[in-house]
């Protein structure tokens, strides 16, 4: 090997500010895992192998087309060297510049933040903005880069740096494809030159690369390089899997649940399928986009491909690998290949039935998987027919009955009440303030559940889900439920109503009060502990279409209400008491009014009722 070459060949190319900046805090600041520096040149040749991989499947004009694909390792402990090569795509003098001498801008920035913000070991971090080549200046005195590309006519070139303001780059003598990285290696990183070492770092950190990686003189191959998801379930340990995913993800949370699918037939296809602890990717995440890693073979043919899954599963990483597909198989063609409409159908049915024994025999992490990714599931139900069937036993509710729990709806059904036809939801934007919905008071005193529904998403699932089974879903909040006739018996036994012609004067002076704020005001036996409820005039659109039309900013006009008031509440009873020009007439009922369109979420500027409340809080004060 040969030591440090004449720089003063070629004039010095000096770096942009960025990268200067970035090798300084790389050279000096960062002494704790300074092993993460093969990591990333052991991935770089990595990615230059697969590259040259995807080529040839439809290029065999390329230099050294048969040569082993593969990155050798070598060491001179003596001289403090250390050499990676692969045999990958390579690059020209140009590439080398443009890959080696800057650093995008957006990327060096987005690294110089994340160091600054110190959220992060940045060791951990050093991959994800296209700097990883830099952290070999962790451990070396000087970097020298020989490459040549894999176009037949394309010249070497050399490029060379101590990590100061400046590199050189010039052509080189070399006659095979590929890349040959050499570094010198500081004092203090003389670890770096004990194959045993290097072994050990390659084993952490690079076991499952899928090219060959020979170290030493001996060239003994010491990764694995079988793809783990083409292992049998049974020969595969926790940990592996656990491994796996941190090496996939960079995430350092595990994840809530995983699948290992191995599959015949119809198509042959392995696969490894994860659900993340959080539906967010933190600063730390490879990954930036959604979708599958797809190969075919063992060839990359997709990074991110969004076709293997439905839209609401797009939070599922993994691999997939299949026999089936093509290698010659454009990228563009592969979303419309019957093989791909066959791999989504399996693997999707695959992973609800993870989700459903998960549910069966793991019902609290069931529980953390409902509450990061429940309206996923509830989009599906909303805008996918194929899936929708399949997708409802993984619904969860919280209820009037249960409202500390999660309940599906073969759990309510379970518990529905003898003679009980329908199953009974009420929408709202908060589960406290919902509990409290005067529409719920009869379904309480009857002792029947309703399901709370407060994500935005429930109106959309709402039009789709009509029905479950035979039972059909009711609005608890809609004017057209009926009581059960012994229930309307024991209404009449209770507390005395107001006399009908009291009652009669009462609805009137309420219309007069409130004129077109309302359609109607009438008498219900609906109510229990509230005053009034708002209900909808019938043949209007129904509640949930109404949010949807609000949740899509659609220019549409709220339909004007039903006031139903409580004949045999005290206030109402009080208030028609009091003479019709009595100054508190007025306030009382638009407060009973407005308190109900509070309680709706329907209130357009809830402030507005202070100076009212003050004024009747004053009255009631006086002695």
């Amino acid at each position: 090997m040969e030591n440090q070459q004449d720089s003063s060949q070629n004039q010095p190319i000096p770096f942009r500010a960025e990268t200067h900046q970035l090798l300084d805090i790389l050279i000096h600041s960062l002494y704790t895992d300074r092993d993460v520096f093969l990591r990333e040149l052991i991935s770089n040749a990595a990615d230059a192998l697969t590259r040259i991989n995807f080529e040839m499947l439809t290029n065999r004009n390329v230099l050294d087309p048969d040569v082993e694909l593969g990155i050798w390792i070598s060491v001179d402990p003596e001289q403090k060297l250390l050499v990676i090569r692969d045999t990958g795509v390579g690059m020209n003098q140009q590439e080398l510049v443009e890959n080696l001498g800057t650093i995008a801008h957006s990327g060096a920035r987005a690294f110089l933040n994340a160091a600054q913000e110190g959220n992060a070991q940045l060791s951990d971090i050093i991959g994800q903005f296209g700097v990883g080549f830099y952290s070999a200046f962790m451990v070396a005195e000087w970097i020298r880069v020989s490459s040549r590309s894999y176009l037949p006519d394309s010249q070497a070139a050399t490029w060379f740096c101590t990590g100061a303001d400046t590199f050189t780059i010039q052509p080189a003598e070399k006659s095979e494809r590929g890349t040959t990285v050499t570094i010198k290696l500081k004092e203090d990183a003389e670890e770096f030159s004990k194959e045993y070492r290097l072994k050990e770092i390659i084993k952490k950190h690079s076991d499952y690369i899928p090219f060959p990686i020979y170290l030493g003189e001996k060239k003994e191959q010491v990764n694995r390089q079988t793809s783990l998801w083409r292992q049998q379930p049974r020969q595969v340990e926790e940990q592996q899997y656990q491994d796996f995913y941190k090496q996939l993800t960079l995430d350092l949370e595990a994840p809530l649940t995983y699948t290992h699918l191995v599959i015949d037939a119809p198509v042959q296809m392995y696969a490894i399928l994860y659900v993340p602890s959080t539906s967010e990717r933190n600063i730390l995440s490879l990954r930036k986009q959604d979708g599958l890693t797809l190969y075919a073979r063992k060839v990359l043919i997709q990074e991110y491909n969004q076709d293997l899954l439905p839209e609401f599963f797009r939070f599922v990483v993994g691999v997939v690998d299949s026999e089936d597909i093509s290698l010659n198989i454009s990228r563009e063609s592969v979303q419309s290949s019957r093989v791909m409409n066959q791999l989504k159908k399996i693997i999707s049915g695959k992973l609800i039935e993870n989700l459903k024994t998960l549910a069966k025999e793991k019902p609290e992490e069931y529980l953390k998987f409902w509450r990061t990714y429940g309206r996923y599931i509830k989009g599906g139900i909303a805008t996918d027919p194929e899936y929708f069937e399949t997708l409802l036993p993984l619904l969860r509710f919280r209820t009037i009955n249960h409202p500390e729990e999660w309940k599906s709806l073969d759990d309510y059904v379970t518990e529905m009440k003898e003679g009980q036809q329908r199953i009974y939801f009420i929408l709202g934007d908060e589960e406290h303030s919902i509990l409290n919905s005067p529409h719920l008071e009869v379904f309480k005193k009857l002792g029947y559940d309703v399901l709370l529904m407060t994500e935005p998403v429930d109106s959309f699932m709402l039009m789709r889900l009509d029905k479950f089974g035979d039972r059909i879903l009711a609005n608890a909040s809609t004017e057209d439920l009926k009581l059960p006739k012994e229930q309307e018996e024991s209404e009449a036994e209770s507390a005395s109503p107001l006399p009908v012609t009291d009652m009669q004067k009462m609805i009137e002076r309420i219309k007069k009060q409130l004129g077109d704020k309302v359609v109607e005001v009438r008498s219900t036996d609906r109510l229990v502990e509230s005053p009034a409820r708002l209900v909808d005039e019938e043949g209007k659109i129904n509640p949930q279409l109404q949010r949807v039309y609000k949740l899509l900013d659609q220019e549409y006009k709220v339909p004007q209400k039903i006031l139903e008031i409580n004949p045999r509440h005290i206030i109402l009873k009080r208030l028609s008491g009091l003479p019709e020009d009595h100054p508190l007439n007025g306030p009382i009922i638009d407060q009973i009014y407005e308190n109900a369109l509070l309680i709706d979420g329907l209130h357009p500027d809830p402030g507005s009722m202070i100076k009212r409340i003050q004024q009747i809080m004053e009255a009631a004060l006086k002695e």
